[in-house]
């Protein structure tokens, strides 16, 4: 919890900065892009978390892996982060960099789950039915699982929309069952 905490004010003290200097959208492309780095490369993030290895250390990796990808900004505010310390929640504090610029900007993310690939037309309109909704921009990630049959699962925030074949044969199961309609 306290550093859910730390990660929030950090991510919500380089926000009001970005907004004040209308660096927000570079910044964003800067953070997406470290944040992924981070994600895919265990080696990367397991190097920023361990305490054997020395601030000076850390501060040169990110340096030269990122020195000429991001603006000058976006590296200093990172550098200021390990020397601080907290190199340990530098997923966590990128990561809420982007929701709290979401919800400044009137945007959501929604990670849709489908049981096949979506073509853009499908995409769109599952955008636009989302948008209407959700009276927000959303930002739409999609990942198949042939699992879940057919339809999708939408997952924003805390809430799930699961329109999912695999859940409505579920609840037509659970409907049968409550009216003493055996299955065989």
């Amino acid at each position: 919890m306290a550093s859910s905490k730390v990660a929030n004010r950090y991510a919500q003290s380089f926000l009001d900065t970005s907004i004040e200097k209308n660096i927000l959208d570079a910044v964003t492309k800067d953070f997406d892009l470290v944040y992924e780095s981070l994600i895919k490369s265990h080696e990367l993030l397991r190097a920023f978390k361990s305490p054997v290895i020395k601030t000076e250390t850390k501060q040169t990796i990110l340096n030269e892996i990122f020195g000429k990808l991001i603006s000058k900004d976006s590296l200093e505010f990172l550098n200021f982060v390990i020397i601080k310390g907290r190199e340990e929640l530098l997923a966590e504090i990128l990561e809420k960099f982007v929701s709290l610029k979401d919800e400044h900007i009137g945007a959501v993310k929604i990670d849709v789950t489908t049981a096949f690939v979506f073509d853009e037309d499908q995409k769109f309109q599952l955008q636009q039915k989302f948008e209407s909704h959700l009276k927000k921009t959303a930002r739409l990630t999609f990942k198949v699982d042939k699992n879940i049959i057919g339809g999708f699962v939408a997952r924003v925030g805390d809430t799930v929309y699961n329109a999912s074949m695999i859940h409505q044969l579920g609840l037509l199961r659970k409907q049968l069952l409550q009216d003493g309609i055996t299955l065989n």
